[in-house]
């Protein structure tokens, strides 16, 4: 058996190396490092495979989301409400912009930004709502929608963890994260379920209005050579990144089934352990599996680590601190009582290892540790 990995990037690249080392090499050979003819090829092909109008490509997911929210035109102190069980910079460029965030507990179950947590949190501050489609399964978009809808408000979707799961509406109707909202924003960071081989990120809309004002506000502020009619930023994906990301969409539709597949088997191995509960699928969500994350029942979460890790296997906790305890982001407005359900998860989650080329033996070996290890 080959050595376990949390994510193996490198027997993946070894499957597709013709490939890649085919459109790197073009990149090489042309010298057009940057706003290259790759770039404009992946952000067509993106846009037809979501579908969306709009594809703006971006240095990384966090100016994603940045330059999302610098395009919505919102003023200092207007409120943003984001999930509290999450990652960090979901709310970290709400406070870069000078606007308040506005944290909400979780569901148990989906772990995904709870609604009636965020009808709560709405106050006549609040601008916008950022849900975040967690480990590979979209927030329940539908009621969200509708109280955007009441209120006036935008919805930004941090669809970073979630490329490829599919929504799916009440009347049937579906659409993949990220093109639900407003404006979506996705990672392309080496792990995620499309990754390049270094940063990148983009964003996503149907708002012409609001594609030209964050493909301006991405290179400069220019829409004009030279001329800067707004304030922007410097955030642009890399040729060699977007020769890669040409590459691997190809793959991306086998690259989830393969992730189902292992999420599959380590559901027949785990599922109806007292210790254990699987990772739920809500039935308005199609679930990619970024992570394949576990909720540990009255075990001790460190021993049960120590043990895969002298077995050879890597787990992580995704995340060990919500927000509201974060010393950054740190307000006098929130209890830690408001937020039971994260507390919960942060104190109990664990994720096993997934990526598109974990194996049968793999698999039972990892799976046949955690058993042995929490009875």
């Amino acid at each position: 058996m080959t050595k376990i990995q949390m994510v193996d990037l490198h027997t993946q690249y070894q499957q597709i190396k013709p490939e890649i080392d085919e459109a790197i090499q073009k990149v090489l050979d042309t010298t057009t490092f940057v706003k290259g003819p790759q770039v404009t090829e992946f952000s067509g092909a993106l846009a037809a495979w979501l579908p969306v109008k709009h594809v703006i490509t971006t240095g990384n997911g966090t100016d994603a989301l940045q330059i999302a929210l610098m395009a919505l035109g919102l003023k200092k102190g207007d409120e943003v409400i984001t999930p509290d069980f999450t990652f960090i910079a979901t709310a970290e460029v709400v406070a870069l912009l000078g606007l308040t965030p506005v944290v909400v507990d979780v569901d148990k179950d989906t772990m995904n930004m709870n609604v009636e947590a965020v009808k709560r949190a709405i106050t006549d501050k609040t601008k916008a709502i950022v849900p975040v489609h967690l480990f590979g399964q979209c927030a329940d978009m539908e009621p969200l929608l509708k109280i955007a809808e009441e209120h006036n408000l935008y919805i930004v979707e941090d669809a970073c963890q979630a490329i490829g799961a599919e929504y799916i509406f009440s009347d049937g109707t579906r659409k993949k994260a990220g093109t639900i909202g407003h404006i979506g924003c996705t990672s392309f960071f080496p792990s995620k379920n499309l990754g390049c081989y270094g940063d990148g990120g983009a964003i996503f809309t149907d708002d012409d209005e609001l594609a030209n004002r964050m493909q301006a506000i991405a290179n400069h502020g220019m829409t004009v050579r030279y001329h800067h009619d707004i304030v922007g930023v410097n955030s642009r994906l890399d040729s060699i990144q977007a020769a890669v990301l040409n590459v691997k969409l190809r793959h991306l539709d086998e690259y989830t089934e393969l992730r189902q597949q292992a999420a599959e088997q380590y559901d027949k191995a785990l599922n109806g352990n007292q210790h254990l509960i699987i990772p739920a699928r809500a039935p308005y969500s199609t679930h990619v599996f970024h992570q394949y994350t576990l909720q540990l029942v009255d075990t001790d979460r460190d021993a049960l680590r120590q043990h895969l890790s002298e077995a050879g296997i890597p787990a992580m906790v995704y995340y060990p601190v919500p927000l509201h305890r974060q010393k950054a982001y740190h307000d006098a407005r929130y209890s830690d009582t408001d937020f039971p359900v994260s507390n919960y998860l942060s104190n109990c989650v664990l994720s096993l290892p997934m990526h598109t080329c974990l194996s049968n033996e793999q698999i039972n070996y990892i799976t046949d540790n955690v058993i042995a290890n929490i009875e």
